[in-house]
């Protein structure tokens, strides 16, 4: 067999094959679904990627060739699951559709390509996730910025950004933004593959779906055309972009990619939001991970995270809004205020509470249903979903008509009066339709006199010709005259010769017999074209009257948009009230005085998931001036960075306007929230855990600013003992000292020495976790106190960890010896005799006064790392 298009001559193929031949020459980079009957077939080196990867039945096709042409097929009814499973995989499909009906076509069906499906452009249900955003973002860069665009076709959201700076800043950012979007595909021009300057935005793509597409679609001119041509405007001022001009042109490269692949306009979507880093909290790459904001590191499931604790959404419209929210929490006072009066209008109303809940229990995705409509692929079932969904709003908004915030009754009024679209479906579609639109009996009875003619026809058509026969013989006084059927005259009235004299005038003679004669009459020809063609008419007029319905909801997309964005609202709203009252959260006030004032804080997730033993709450206090860095101490274990990580968490969700699981709370507003917590070899890029940890630390001390929150839980122990312990010090004074940062800090560290600080640094103070020792056990109390750890207790922390005995054993020996040594070499210093001077000692001599002569506190963290090196240099 011919495994390969290229191989094959256009000469001598049949006809079908020709077109197919020509319909891959157009889409090289696509799996071509041909549309033959009931099957997709799959030809050539398309058939042997599809059989490989669906483990399908791989036969051939004569197609005039000297060779059978290899080909794999699917039913049509069941191509959703093998085209999802061709995209999971990363593959582009173009479905190339039937263009007419094979039974009335003369010659070669007409077929062409109907969509491109891409990992960015899904809109069927079952290849999409209900809570989570399918988005597809282009990129292009300016002169010193990059522009974005990045839309999830599937709900009409179409989002804009730009990021300013050197490469390597753009670059940082953008791996952010994306860790925030997560998109499934990534646009950028095809020139770019080889410059120098895309180089490392590449990089920060890897492992995501990268589409290099046509350079001129991202011409400025064209770009911006294109979008003022899909939004009918003269410029873009009105989403006020007339300053970003590189998001523009991403935008209409964007565009134009969607227009290609759907072979349609995008109608779903209608607006351009414009996503600026003003308003929303920077959050990096590290801390979404650290903080497990949407999925556990473990196991990276929902289940564990904040997400899925806060998730008690009853639609996937309000989930993935809730989603959205978490990754980009608010900076604006009045915005994040806002949101906490509509949460806390649910808390002081628990029986509206639970009516909405119910009520939002019946709505369901009017935003993926909307987009599937303007796309001409939705169902006429989902209409009915949606008709249904509609019916429920005005039942949702009576159910808050007491809310008195400012922001509910904002909802209230965007939840538009829609009943024109629930009463056009309800009036056109039938209440139980079948589950495609070629099963007919979609249209309801009585909406148009034709196709209940028709309908009447497929149903009473021998009824009709009994009728007639009947009536015929009343009319004409013929008792034989019969109603007959044959292939060559259809329907005909039989009249033996002995009647011959008795035939009406209007009868048309059609075939003379030996004994009788064969007749037709307008009426009766009428009622045989109506029975003979009247499934095919029905069908034809069943599906244009879907179409136009169909249409005439899809105008009114932005108006559903507006709906369902505001109920998306309502149902985070509501589930942000659920799990405050079943948890006993507070509302959190906010100040603009630079403190962090916790009174018993507590870890939300774990919290929630501790049903054997009690949570012990936390104060915390942190401000810019006397109390900006804790240092915290005691044993692993022992919760020193659940304590930190529950304070970060509380911030966040005060941000996005959730109450949050403490007795009481009075917080600034911060700009940025940074973690470094643990690390691991990134053994692809060659970097050690020491490596790793040094980077996060360097962008940390680079991008905070004195609004920003720094979690840092062990760092330095990636390296020697005294490197670890210099730069953890270097990074606590760079971080207090208000002339280089001075921003707030939580610092966990087993370098005790770190305590000394609090003496040293103004705006350090130390704090311990609280344990009891019995004996040989530890008992961790986990509350967090004032003043610095005595112990470290390593051993008994192994026992509990399940070390074995027999090395706890060893290990509490070699304890023993070790610090009975350091107290013989402490006497030996304080003996009237000195030492003998051999050549390490007085290596060590040397090193230790040239350490106590450094003012450690007036050096900066890379001189400290220098100074370092110059001293293992020369000493060791």
């Amino acid at each position: 067999m011919i495994e390969s298009t290229k191989k094959v001559s256009k000469k001598g193929v049949s006809p079908m094959m020709r077109h197919y031949l020509e319909v891959k020459e157009k889409n090289p980079d696509c799996l071509i679904f041909y549309r033959l009957g009931d099957f997709y077939e799959l030809f050539f080196e398309d058939a042997l990627t599809a059989s490989k990867e669906l483990d399908i039945m791989l036969t051939g096709r004569d197609c005039g060739m000297e060779e059978r042409a290899p080909m794999c097929g699917v039913p049509h009814h069941s191509v959703e699951k093998y085209v999802a499973r061709l995209i999971e995989k990363g593959y582009k499909v173009a479905i190339c559709e039937q263009m007419e009906d094979p039974a009335t076509a003369k010659g070669i069906v007409d077929r062409d390509i109907v969509r491109i499906v891409t990992p960015g452009t899904v809109l069927e249900a079952s290849m999409l996730e209900e809570d989570k955003n399918n988005y597809i973002l282009s990129l292009f860069l300016g002169t010193d910025k990059l522009g974005a665009a990045y839309t999830d076709i599937s709900t009409g959201e179409f989002y804009v950004f730009e990021l300013t700076g050197s490469p390597k800043e753009i670059a940082v950012k953008f791996r952010n933004e994306l860790y925030s979007i997560m998109p499934r595909e990534i646009v950028y021009p095809a020139g770019y593959v080889g410059e120098e300057d895309f180089s490392l935005i590449k990089k920060e793509c890897t492992g995501y779906y990268c589409t290099p597409y046509f350079d001129w679609c991202f011409v400025p001119k064209s770009a911006l055309q294109k979008l003022e041509d899909h939004f009918q405007v003269k410029n873009l001022e009105g989403f006020g972009m007339e300053d970003m001009d590189a998001a523009a042109v991403a935008a209409g490269a964007l565009m134009s990619y969607l227009y290609e692949t759907q072979k349609s306009a995008v109608k779903q979507i209608t607006s351009i939001r414009l996503k600026k880093q003003t308003e929303h909290m920077y959050l990096d790459t590290f801390t979404r991970r650290n903080l497990e904001l949407c999925e556990t590191l473990r196991s990276r499931s929902k289940r564990g995270s904040l997400l899925g604790l806060l998730d008690h959404t009853h639609t996937s419209m309000g989930s993935r809004m809730l989603r959205r929210w978490l990754t980009e929490p608010l900076l604006r006072f009045f915005d994040i205020q806002n949101r906490l009066d509509c949460v806390e209008e649910f808390v002081k109303k628990p029986d509206e509470l639970e009516t909405v809940e119910r009520l939002l229990g019946g709505i369901r995705d009017i935003e993926r249903i909307t987009a599937r409509i303007t796309s001409a692929t939705a169902t006429p079932r989902e209409l009915i979903v949606l008709r249904d969904t509609l019916e429920i709003i005005p039942l949702l908004k009576d159910a808050m008509r007491d809310f008195s915030c400012k922001g509910i009754r904002q909802l209230l009024e965007d939840m538009v009066d829609l009943s024109d679209v629930a009463t056009l479906i309800r009036n056109v579609i039938a209440d139980e339709p079948p589950l495609t639109i070629k099963e007919g009996g979609i249209i309801r009875e009585g909406y148009s006199e034709e196709l209940d003619r028709y309908r009447d026809a497929m149903k009473n058509g021998k009824n009709w010709i009994l009728n007639i026969e009947r009536e015929e013989k009343e009319r004409t006084g013929i008792k034989n005259l019969k109603v007959g059927y044959n292939k060559v005259f259809g329907y005909y009235i039989d009249i033996t010769n002995s009647y011959k004299d008795q035939v009406p005038p209007d009868y048309i003679r059609r075939q003379t017999l030996a004994n009788s004669e064969r007749y037709i009459t307008p009426k009766l020809k009428e009622i045989e074209d109506m029975m003979l063609s009247s499934e095919e008419r029905s069908y034809k007029l069943e599906l244009e009257i879907f179409n136009m319905t169909r249409m005439e909801i899809a105008d009114d997309a932005a108006r559903l948009q507006k709906a369902a964005n505001a109920i998306a609202a309502v149902d985070c709203f509501a589930s942000l009230a659920h799990v405050a009252l079943e948890n006993n959260y507070v509302r959190p006030k906010l100040n603009n005085s630079n403190k962090i004032e916790i009174k018993n804080g507590r870890h939300p997730v774990i919290e929630a998931q501790s049903s054997r033993e009690r949570f012990v709450p936390n104060d915390t206090y942190l401000d810019n001036a006397d109390d900006k860095v804790a240092i915290i101490t005691g044993p692993n274990m022992a919760g020193k960075s659940t304590y930190m990580r529950q304070v970060a968490l509380i911030c966040l969700m005060a941000q996005i306007g959730s109450f949050v699981p403490c007795d009481s709370c009075d917080l600034c507003i911060l700009d940025r929230i940074f973690t470094r917590v643990g690390a691991s070899d990134d053994i692809s890029q060659g970097q050690s855990t020491f490596m790793v940890e040094m980077t996060e630390v360097a962008s940390i001390l680079h991008n905070a600013t004195p609004n920003s929150l720094l979690i840092f839980d062990e760092i330095g122990r990636g390296t020697s003992t005294y490197d670890g312990l210099s730069i953890a010090w270097a990074v606590v004074e760079h971080t207090a000292d208000v002339k280089r940062l001075g921003a707030k800090c939580l610092f966990a560290t087993h370098y005790h020495e770190l305590t000394e600080l609090e003496e040293k640094l103004q705006g350090v103070k130390n704090y311990h976790v609280m344990t009891k020792e019995y004996k040989d056990e530890i008992v961790f109390l986990r509350k967090i106190v004032p003043g610095k750890a005595v112990h470290s207790y390593g051993i008994q922390v192994a026992k509990l960890a399940g070390v074995p005995e027999d090395v706890i054993e060893r290990a509490k020996v070699l304890l023993v010896t070790l610090e009975q040594n350091d107290i013989n070499r402490s006497r030996d210093k304080t003996a009237e005799e000195e030492p003998a001077e051999t050549d390490e000692t007085k290596k060590a001599l040397l090193l230790m006064r040239e350490l106590q002569s450094t003012q450690v506190d007036k050096i900066t963290a890379i001189e400290a790392l220098v100074f370092l090196d110059d001293l293992k240099k020369r000493y060791c």
